[in-house]
């Protein structure tokens, strides 16, 4: 969830200062299928624990749909920086059995308790690339308290890139507007001007 929440409000940050996300809002973006599936299937083997063995395996698929999106529409500001976390993110878990593994020490600070449910982030042993899991704390008492990876950084730096790109100054008309706006008003004033004959 903290992931998910920071991401919200890098979306909505341009806000802070008087100006909206409308590269990201009025985009039409190719195939939003695969990632709108993809956290779908992540809401379902993470929230609620469901397709048990088959989790693993839906949790890497997850990743190859999103990056598989990002790279559809690379030509967004901020798409390959997301893609690079996405992928470190989506590699690590890969190579470690379909879970992200996770410090110690930075599930203690952030006082997670894992049960028997699947846990998308764990401590494993003998991790492959250590370094790229969940190996920062966002710490209790803190709200949302979690780990967090290197991946996860850069999928949030990307995604303030996408929202500032293209973003326009709230009330600030379009070029659009302005050219629908000086159209009516060449209808309002009797249209194009006609010629005068001598």
């Amino acid at each position: 969830m903290l992931i998910l929440a920071l991401g919200l409000l890098a979306v909505a940050s341009p806000l802070f200062a008087g100006r909206w996300p409308a590269g990201l809002l009025l985009r039409r973006w190719r195939w939003p299928l695969l990632i709108w599936g993809a956290l779908a299937a992540q809401i379902v083997i993470i929230e609620f624990d469901a397709l048990e063995n088959l989790a693993p395996v839906v949790h890497v698929l997850t990743y190859v749909a999103a990056i598989a999106f990002l790279w559809l529409n690379r030509d967004v500001a901020g798409a390959l920086v997301v893609g690079a976390g996405a992928f470190s993110n989506g590699l690590t878990i890969a190579l470690n059995g379909g879970v992200l593994p996770a410090r110690e020490a930075a599930v203690e600070a952030a006082g997670i308790d894992r049960g028997a449910d699947f846990a998308n982030s764990a401590v494993v042993s003998d991790p492959v690339l250590p370094w790229l899991g969940d190996v920062f704390a966002w710490p209790e008492p803190l709200p949302l308290s979690n780990t967090f990876s290197v991946g996860d950084v850069l999928i949030i730096v990307g995604v303030v890139i996408a929202a500032w790109s293209g973003s326009r100054r709230i009330g600030a008309a379009t070029a659009q507007d302005e050219d629908a706006t000086g159209a009516a008003s060449g209808h309002e004033e009797g249209g194009p001007a006609r010629s005068r004959t001598p």
